[in-house]
């Protein structure tokens, strides 16, 4: 299992639209599922990290979520959230090599 952290702070809003209404579909077909996204966040600990937005994906697989950012149908959405925000994102292995 591995998950997406995602913070984005839009620059433009001009993508915001067409990325909610279709790349839900794309994500899904990959195995991937929305966790949260959301503006509703409060940050508790750290370094100030302003985000407009915080995102969270779980995905079956590395490869699943690597497969999503390659996917023809997404990478024009892909382009626009990186040209039209300030974007990190995150992918995480569900494990605890501390343990």
């Amino acid at each position: 299992m591995y998950y997406s952290v995602l913070d984005v702070t839009p620059t433009t809003d001009t993508w915001v639209p067409a990325y909610i209404a279709e790349t839900g579909k794309i994500v899904k077909k990959h195995g991937g599922k929305y966790l949260a996204r959301t503006a509703s966040h409060e940050q508790i600990e750290g370094v100030d990290a302003p985000a407009a937005l915080r995102i969270i994906l779980e995905w079956p697989s590395k490869k699943a979520a690597l497969d999503l950012m390659k996917d023809p149908d997404y990478v024009p959405h892909l382009n626009a959230r990186t040209d039209g925000s300030t974007s990190r994102h995150y992918l995480i292995e569900a494990t605890d090599d501390l343990a």
